[in-house]
Formats: C-alpha cells, sequence, structure tokens
C-alpha cells in the first residue's frame, strides 16, 4: 500500500508541476502571443534598461515642417487701413512680406475619361470598321489601375476588411466599390507579379543568410500553416496544410539553400542540409521561465552570458566579422561550465516501466539543457559570423501582420484566397524592404510591369 501510495504521490507532484507551469507561462518568458496574457499585469520586456532619458539625445538634429520655395498656391493678403490711427495706407510701399504656408491635401474627386471609338462602314465591302480602344478598357463603365491600385494597398497591406474599404472610398470620394471589385483586384494584382515573386525565390535561395518561421493559420475552416522565409530586402509567404519538413520541401526554398537559417529550433528545419542558427530571443524568454518557475541560478547566469555576447558583438569595430578568437574562445568555455551546472541540478530521470514507449519525460530545465547542449554551435553562431543575427525577430515581424490579419478575417474562406492574400502580401513586404512607393508599384503591377527586387 505504501509503494502505491508513493507512485501516486510522485503522479501527483508532477501532474500538479505541470499545471503551475501552464499557468505561469505568459508572453514573456514563453512562446505564447501578448494577446494570451489577458488582463494581467502585462510582463516584463526582456530588453534592458537604458540609461539615457526617453526622447531626443543630445545633439540629436531635429525634423520639422519647412517652408517650401516654390508653393503650389499664393494668397496676397493686404491691408488697406492702419488698425492704430484709421489712416489709409493703400499708396505706401511694401517694406516686406511675411509668410506663413498650409500644407493641406486638395479637395479629393474622382476623375471620369471617357474613351469614344469612331464606328464607320466601309464604302467598298459595307463592313463596321470601329476604332481601338486602349488596353485595359474593355467595359462601357469600370474603375481605373489607380483606384484599383489603392483598394488592393488597404486590403493587403493595410488589413482593412472589404466593408471598410467601400466606406473609406465612399467617404473620400463619393464612390464605393462592391466588394467584388476588391477582391478582383486584388487578383489582377496576384496574377501580375508572378515574375517579382519568382526573383523573390530565386534572391531568396541565393542569399547569405534567411531568417524562417511558421505561424497557424485557418483557411476552409481548417487549420493551415503560414510559412515565411525572409531577409532585410526580402519576404516570401507561402500557405500550406502542413508544417514540418514536407510542406517546406514542396515550397522549394529550403532545399535549394545553402546559406544560413535562422529559425526557432523546429526538429523540420534540421532535415535540410543548409547552416542553422537558433533564436536567442526564445532562449532567454525560456530562461527567464526557469529562473521564475524553478529558481535555478544557472539560467539566469546563462541569459546574463548571451545578453554580453550580444553587448559585446554590438560594440565590435565596423568592418569586423567576428569577436576575437580569445573572445570566442570565453564565451563557448562560460557556456559550458553553466551547462554542466545545469545538468548537475536537473539530472536525467528514472527509467520508466517496460509497459511505457516513447522518450523518457522530463522537466523543462532538462528539455532545454539537452537542446543548448545539442546545438551549442548554432546558438552562439552570431558572435562567430556578424551576418548571423543574435534573434530570429526579424522572421517574427513578417508574420505578426499576418496575425493581425487572421485576427480581422478570423479565416480564409478559400484556398485561393489564401494564395492571392499571401502572394500580394510578399510583393508588397518586399517592395517596402526595398524603400520602394507601394501604391506606385501596385499601379504598375496592374500594368502589367511589376516591381522586380534587387
Amino acid at each position: 500500500m505504501i509503494l502505491e501510495l508513493r507512485e501516486v504521490i510522485a503522479q501527483q507532484e508532477a501532474r500538479i508541476q505541470a499545471l503551475e507551469d501552464q499557468i505561469a507561462k505568459n508572453s514573456g518568458n514563453s512562446g505564447k502571443p501578448p494577446s494570451s496574457d489577458g488582463l494581467k499585469k502585462k510582463p516584463t520586456s526582456q530588453r534592458q534598461k537604458g540609461k539615457r532619458k526617453s526622447g531626443g539625445q543630445k545633439g540629436h538634429k531635429g525634423h520639422t515642417l519647412e517652408m517650401v520655395r516654390h508653393p503650389d498656391h499664393r494668397v496676397n493678403h493686404v491691408r488697406t487701413m492702419c488698425p492704430h490711427c484709421q489712416t489709409d495706407v493703400s499708396a505706401v510701399s511694401v517694406e516686406r512680406v511675411e509668410k506663413r504656408q498650409v500644407f493641406d491635401l486638395p479637395e479629393v474627386r474622382l476623375e471620369v475619361t471617357e474613351h469614344q471609338g469612331e464606328v464607320k462602314t466601309c464604302p467598298c465591302c459595307g463592313g463596321k470598321v470601329k476604332a481601338c480602344f486602349p488596353e485595359g478598357v474593355d467595359h462601357a463603365v469600370q474603375y481605373g489601375n489607380r483606384i484599383k491600385a489603392q483598394a488592393v494597398y488597404l486590403n493587403a497591406y493595410q488589413l482593412l476588411p472589404l466593408a471598410r474599404i467601400r466606406e473609406l472610398f465612399g467617404d473620400f470620394y463619393g464612390h464605393a466599390p462592391s466588394e467584388s471589385v476588391i477582391l478582383g483586384s486584388l487578383e489582377q494584382a496576384q496574377g501580375q507579379i508572378q515574375p517579382a515573386l519568382d526573383a523573390i525565390e530565386a534572391l531568396l535561395c541565393q542569399s547569405d543568410v534567411v531568417h524562417n518561421d511558421e505561424t497557424g493559420m485557418r483557411v476552409e475552416g481548417k487549420l493551415h500553416w503560414l510559412h515565411v522565409t525572409s531577409t532585410e530586402k526580402l519576404t516570401s509567404y507561402t500557405v500550406h496544410h502542413k508544417r514540418g519538413q514536407d510542406a517546406m520541401r514542396e515550397i522549394g526554398i529550403l532545399p535549394q539553400f545553402n546559406g544560413v537559417s535562422v529559425h526557432d529550433g523546429w526538429a523540420s528545419y534540421f532535415q535540410f542540409d543548409c547552416d542553422h542558427a537558433l533564436c536567442n530571443a526564445h532562449h532567454l524568454r525560456e530562461l527567464r521561465f526557469i529562473e521564475e518557475q524553478y529558481q535555478q541560478v544557472w539560467a539566469s547566469d546563462m541569459a546574463q552570458l548571451l545578453r554580453d555576447a550580444k553587448h559585446d558583438v554590438a560594440t565590435c569595430a565596423d568592418g569586423q566579422t567576428a569577436l576575437a578568437p580569445a573572445r570566442i574562445a570565453h564565451y563557448h568555455q562560460q557556456y559550458e561550465c553553466l551547462l554542466q551546472q545545469g545538468l548537475n541540478t536537473n539530472p536525467p530521470p528514472e527509467i520508466p516501466p517496460p509497459r511505457k514507449r516513447g522518450r523518457n519525460k522530463q522537466s523543462p530545465p532538462k528539455n532545454l539543457l539537452d537542446r543548448l547542449q545539442k546545438y551549442q554551435q548554432e546558438t552562439l553562431a552570431f558572435i562567430s559570423d556578424f551576418r548571423i543575427p543574435f534573434d530570429n525577430n526579424l522572421a517574427e515581424r513578417d508574420v505578426r501582420m499576418m496575425k493581425v490579419k487572421q485576427k480581422i478575417s478570423g479565416t480564409f474562406r478559400t484556398q485561393r484566397g489564401a494564395k492571392v492574400f499571401c502572394d500580394v502580401r510578399a510583393y508588397i513586404s518586399t517592395v517596402r524592404k526595398q524603400g520602394q512607393p507601394i501604391i506606385q508599384a501596385l499601379h504598375h503591377a496592374l500594368l502589367g510591369q511589376p516591381f522586380i527586387p534587387a
């Protein structure tokens, strides 16, 4: 009976610990999104508090609205009577002119261009001869490419729902295009940007470092996965019904990639032959959780070691491509010492009875220690090659707005709609990263001349 009670107590302790761990997790010490924190106090940010006050710093060159030399309109204001003694000053010469400029929008309205095609009867054969209309002028009444480009921009970039886009156009221009016009504009843009998407994929395959991430997305009421591959200048989005390596192979970027892939440690990424680097922002959150929930000193020391290494990299001289060999050896040595401290604190679990299958169940600290030990080179890759960033925040930023889209819309009704949105969003994101005007790039795409990234 005592032995049975001991086994029950051990099982209950493990369950209580797992439930306490689940309750203690938030966006500051795990991968949970901030929206899951509810109305509780906002978790402390991982960002270290700076010594400088907020706002513009001493020596910072400010920016303000400045007068232009050639305004679009000039309005002269004349005073004919002296306000002090009521003397007529109409004939008095002007000493100087005081200027004030107002920056404002002109009255916005749609312009309607009517195309008239002549129709004649041939005197020889009696056939009808009609003039040809310009390319794109296909209907008796239609919207032009500029307003279509704005509709695509508002839906795919600013993430406005279709009904709100109609309201906005109605308030701004006095015309509210139907939802089918907006969706048709997205379809038209997606059909014209394929050369740009092909160029983005080719350039990503040739990049030295790419960022990878994936997140859940609902399509037709079912769970799908949004895969993102990006750099500072390029973005690619793909929706797939799978999350793992089968989807990544079908997408086709990682199988052709030979550089360094920065990601969060998802096992499927390691199935590809490229080099790898792990996101240390994830490690800092997990280390904070272990420090808060398990009170283990090695976790706080490891987090400080990673922060020190990041600061050391940030303060290196321009042109330097890696830390000095002595500093690299120092950080690896300290890393291994802290790992050993953690492993001594968290011994392996007891061997389970023969009837249980699979891997032995371990505590969160032991799981993290095993990962840090197995992927030491990938964790500290940023100190040996400055092209590799400390974290995977770039991919997470590229994913974030897609999650906002999902929060607004809830789900994509069709596979086709999800693909169109992701393709257009990838094009817009790349255009923005390349410093190009988005609406102009969309307008050119609708004309069949999409922006091709460099």
